[in-house]
């Protein structure tokens, strides 16, 4: 017999489960070639599951080329261009950057496309609905407070209950 890992329960989740979530990203005014969904997914582990495929990312045009790219859920679910509305992270507890609730793992965007999964239990799902999921230009660099310096909004999705 074999043991089942968390893992595993997490891909049945995501090749079979149905998201309590999701936010489907468009680019601003500079890219408005990005676009893609973001799930969110509940799991046996008092945890949220989240996977994110985003088409159209800058570097598309650079062939080989890979770059990095900050993911966070803001406060405001108010993606109106230029994105100004979405508000700080998420942040409920107060907590310094990078310990917001609202802070994600980056994205590894490879000639314009990237796909992650990461399983996360700083929130719940009725936690950010109605929240944005905003997609920076740079990386977050982990550090500078509040946000980590991770320049220009420019995707944005809000996260919506299915």
């Amino acid at each position: 017999m074999t043991d089942v890992t968390p893992g595993m329960i997490f891909t049945d989740i995501l090749r079979n489960g149905k998201p309590e979530a999701v936010a489907w990203i468009r680019g601003n005014a500079e890219n408005p070639q990005i676009s893609g969904i973001v799930k969110f997914f509940q799991t046996p582990y008092s945890g949220v599951l989240i996977e994110a495929e985003i088409f159209g990312m800058p570097n598309i045009a650079a062939q080989f080329s890979s770059d990095f790219y900050a993911m966070h859920i803001h406060e405001n679910g108010d993606c109106t261009l230029p994105f100004d509305k979405t508000g700080d992270h998420y942040n409920p507890t107060n907590e310094m950057h990078p310990n917001h609730a609202g802070d994600m793992i980056p994205i590894m965007a490879n000639q314009g496309y990237a796909w992650l999964a990461f399983y996360d239990k700083r929130f719940m799902i009725p936690d950010i609905i109605d929240r944005s999921v905003i997609v920076h230009r740079m990386t977050d660099d982990f550090m500078t407070q509040p946000s980590g310096n991770a320049g220009e909004k420019i995707g944005c999705g809000v996260i919506r209950q299915c």
